[in-house]
Formats: structure tokens, C-alpha cells, sequence
């Protein structure tokens, strides 16, 4: 039997239970009813500071900072799934997430310039991100500023970036609940990420 797939979701939002929180919990509840091991992180409940851009961590691998994002970056690399969810606050994603993903600088510096942390391809296969996002606007291209960040925050972390679950013109919908397809979507991708990494044959990594 396989060993339950650990699915980390983190918003990124500061308003609690709002359109991307719900469409993140849409998410994460369909990874458990797959039989994920689920658990979820709200930024804006944690005390963190952001990056000081010191470059200490190209020195030593290590971020000088001691807080609560330490944690989080352990449960992070020891997840099999990472949710990622912001709303798109002044064309990008929120200050929460974004010193986040600054603060994860230290990981950048151990794989490109320090050379002492690598993931193989097999472990990226096998590490899948989502990025959850939600807007008010209804234009095609609000999500666009946002994915580079996601892009960059999957590589240094060793996660595929997967997919997306997003949903805009939430003004027009009344919020999340109004949306026809997208609670019902993104539980269908919370289910299906979990599956496809349980059917993935046991690699000679997960058994060393």
C-alpha cells in the first residue's frame, strides 16, 4: 500500500474565508476525500518579518531569520502537493504571500550558488504546485503578473508547477458562491492531483 500523499495548503490572502480561502478549501477538501493527509496554513494568522536582503543565506545556506515561517518552510518540504492561494491585490498577489516567497530566497541560494540542495527530476515529478487565485476583475489577463512569482517560488522548492485553479470577474458573480463551475472544479483538481500522484509507480528515490 502506498503512503498517504501530505497535501500543504497556504493561503496567502489577509481576509479570512473570503473568495480564495473557499476556493482553496474547495480544493483541499477534494485532496482528502482522495485520501490525502491535509493540512492548511493562513499567513495572516503567523508573525514573520520579510526578507532583509542581507545575502547572509548565500553565505550559509541558512536565513538569519527565526520566526514563524521556519516551520512553515519544513512543512513545506515535506509535502507531496503544495496549494498556493492569493487574490490578486493591485495586479499581483498579496504582500502575505509575496514575503513569503522572498523569505524562501535561502533555498535559491543553497541550489545556485552554495550547489548543496538538488532535486532530481523524479522528485519534481512527483511534487505537484497549484496556485488558487480569485478576482473581481473580468479581464483574461488580471492573473498574468502573479504566475511568474508562482513559477519561481515551484523551482526553488522542488515542486512541479502543475496547475492553476482560478476564478475572475468575481464582482460580477457576488463572490465565489455565485461562480457556476469553480467550488465544483476545484474540488475535482484537489481529487485528481492526489490520484495521479497515488497511481505513480514507487520510484528508486522513495525507497532508499
Amino acid at each position: 500500500m502506498s503512503e498517504t500523499v501530505k497535501v500543504l495548503g497556504i493561503s496567502g490572502s489577509p481576509r479570512r474565508h473570503g473568495n480564495t480561502e473557499t476556493l482553496l478549501d474547495a480544493v483541499l477538501e477534494g485532496a482528502r476525500e482522495a485520501g490525502a493527509d491535509v493540512e492548511k496554513i493562513v499567513l495572516r494568522q503567523l508573525d514573520y518579518g520579510s526578507c532583509r536582503g542581507c545575502n547572509a543565506c548565500h553565505r550559509t545556506g541558512v536565513c538569519v531569520i527565526k520566526d514563524d515561517l521556519t516551520i512553515v518552510f519544513e512543512k513545506i518540504i515535506a509535502a507531496d502537493v503544495l496549494v498556493v492561494a492569493s487574490p490578486i491585490y493591485s495586479m499581483g498577489i498579496t504582500a502575505e504571500l509575496k514575503g513569503l516567497i522572498d523569505r524562501a530566497q535561502y533555498f535559491w541560494a543553497r541550489k545556485f550558488i552554495l550547489k548543496n540542495l538538488y532535486f532530481t527530476d523524479e522528485h519534481i515529478r512527483r511534487h505537484k504546485g497549484i496556485f488558487i487565485s480569485t478576482a473581481g476583475l473580468g479581464w483574461d489577463n488580471v492573473f498574468d503578473a502573479a504566475f511568474p512569482a508562482l513559477t519561481a517560488f515551484f523551482n526553488t522548492t522542488g515542486f512541479e508547477y502543475w496547475d492553476n485553479v482560478i476564478a475572475n470577474d468575481m464582482d460580477r458573480y457576488g463572490g465565489i458562491a455565485g461562480h457556476p463551475t469553480a467550488l465544483a472544479e476545484a474540488r475535482e483538481k484537489g481529487r485528481r492531483v492526489v490520484d495521479l500522484i497515488q497511481k505513480m509507480p514507487k520510484s528508486e528515490e522513495d525507497t532508499t
